[in-house]
């Protein structure tokens, strides 16, 4: 039933300062823009990263942080999560190995969502069979 990940998608009630931040962080524009909406692809899928105005939200999301995180690869953990900080997220789970090869650790952008790292041994096994 499921396919793999299609949309993550972000609020922010600054959404002009969200995509900027954003931009700056991935090292790459949105590639996609309507009014209270801006998108990113990124990663070897082409994974779309979507920040919403705030002012979308469903009217049950609260304030506070949410339960869920997604976990995006990463090469270099430590390298990622020191760039992240210095753009001013704040650390919201420090590194932890989860076995061999599986490490997270996620932050919180300025605008208040949970954004995970990885570094994920599967990813990269999965993605060098598909280029072989």
């Amino acid at each position: 039933m499921l396919r793999g990940l299609s949309t993550v998608s972000f609020y922010a009630p600054d959404l002009d300062a969200a995509e900027k931040w954003y931009s700056e962080m991935l090292g790459i524009p949105a590639y996609y823009h309507v009014p209270g909406y801006t998108e990113f692809r990124i990663g070897d899928y082409e994974h779309e990263l979507g920040i919403i105005d705030a002012q979308y939200a469903p009217a049950t999301r609260t304030d506070g942080l949410g339960g869920e995180i997604v976990f995006w690869h990463v090469d270099d953990l430590e390298a990622s999560l020191a760039r992240l900080i210095e753009l001013g997220a704040t650390l919201h789970e420090p590194p932890r190995e989860h076995g061999p090869g599986f490490v997270t650790a996620s932050v919180v952008d300025p605008f208040g969502n949970i954004l995970g790292i990885m570094y994920n041994q599967h990813y990269l096994d999965t993605l060098a069979a598909r280029s072989a």
